[in-house]
């Protein structure tokens, strides 16, 4: 018994000792700087902050990268979680061809490097390298958030990516005789995402020697994902640090009980959205749920798990047209399975009838003894 009393106290010290190590730890967010032209031809220059937290991050990194064929391409496009920048490119442009020339500008800017697996647009802003499909995602992304229709093109003979968009007027900026490909009556203008500086490299509609006569694969963006967990922070003034805490009901509870999750989100202006993340041992973090904020900045979250585990939580919130979105602490709890909880009650119970019992029948058996007298 003694030996079994270390065993389950060592486990939980231990365990105590990682969950304060993980709840103190912190995890920094993902910064760059892109800057657009007022116009392909203009002289107003513009530097857009943009600001990935690490809870987004690591929720791209878990998900699914599996490619089966070129059909699949369009899952790494996600507006959703782009939104943001398109919203900041909206503020300088009142035409959807600079615009979508704003966005191919952000993208040259990102270093070239061959790469073989597919990664989605946010892995890439924070990697800041990729190649013609990487851009392509990043670039069809902030344009489908911005409302343009927009197909990837593959050109499997030369094993290279670009994208197409289609614009309300034909390019006034292309210097050189427009290309575009028609599909399903609408013409979607050829966007290259690769070459060239980033003030004087391709403009919509213009076609590199390299690809003129070549076969493409028009792919259609129906599989794009339709929304993510979280935004990317993007402004063109300075994004101001932002932080935010999280906190538990209790690090330990049975497996059907409920936890609650509280925090709040400082310096805070409204309408904020928190995300929860979970992870449990050896599993990629994914999204357990959102709360909103109070006008206060506070949030609260109630979370049922239904199996035993050890589970690490953290909530993320993805900032404002002012803010840099934050990552909390990670929290750890251990859900104890009612079956286990159960059995070690009735061994406790046993064990202490099993003492008392002993105790009475030493009494009952004992005998008296007095002196003898002569």
């Amino acid at each position: 018994m003694a030996s079994l009393r270390f065993a389950v106290a060592f486990s939980l010290m231990t365990f105590a000792l990682s969950l304060s190590f993980l709840t103190r730890a912190s995890w920094a967010d993902y910064e760059n700087s892109y800057y657009v032209l007022d116009h392909p031809d203009g002289s107003g220059r513009y530097e857009l902050n943009v600001s990935v937290s690490s809870s987004l991050y690591d929720y791209y990194i878990g998900k699914d990268h599996s490619l089966r064929s070129s059909l699949d391409f369009g899952k790494f496009v996600t507006p959703y979680a782009l939104k943001p920048m398109a919203d900041s490119l909206w503020t300088r442009y009142d035409d959807d061809e600079d615009f979508a020339n704003g966005v191919l500008m952000i993208v040259r800017q990102i270093p070239y490097e061959a790469s073989a697996p597919q990664n989605y647009p946010v892995e890439t802003i924070v990697a800041n390298e990729g190649d013609c499909d990487l851009f392509s995602f990043v670039a069809a992304s902030v344009m489908v958030a911005g409302g343009l229709d927009v197909v990837l093109l593959f050109y499997d003979s030369e094993d290279h990516m670009n994208i197409g968009v289609s614009l309300s007027h034909s390019p006034y900026d292309a210097r050189s005789p427009v290309t575009y490909f028609l599909h399903n009556n609408v013409r979607y203008y050829m966007a290259e995402t690769t070459g060239g500086d980033w003030e004087s490299g391709w403009r919509v509609g213009e076609c590199p020697d390299s690809l003129e006569g070549v076969s493409v694969s028009i792919i259609t963006l129906e599989d794009a994902e339709k929304v993510s967990p979280g935004q990317v922070s993007a402004s063109f003034s300075t994004l101001t640090a932002s932080s935010i805490s999280l906190s538990v009901s209790s690090p330990f509870l049975i497996e059907g009980s409920s936890l609650v999750l509280s925090g709040m989100v400082s310096p805070f202006s409204s309408g904020g959205v928190i995300t929860i993340y979970l992870r449990s041992e050896n599993s990629s973090w994914i999204l357990l749920g959102t709360a909103a904020c109070d006008v206060n900045g506070r949030y609260s979250y109630e979370w049922n798990p239904k199996s035993a585990g050890a589970y690490y939580l953290r909530a993320g919130w993805s900032g404002d047209t002012t803010h840099a979105g934050a990552d909390s602490n990670v929290s750890s709890i251990r859900v104890l399975s009612s079956s286990v909880v159960l059995l070690a009650v009735m061994m406790i119970v046993l064990v202490v009838v099993a003492g008392v019992v002993y105790a009475l029948s030493r009494r009952v058996g004992k005998v008296n003894e007095y002196p003898v007298v002569q």
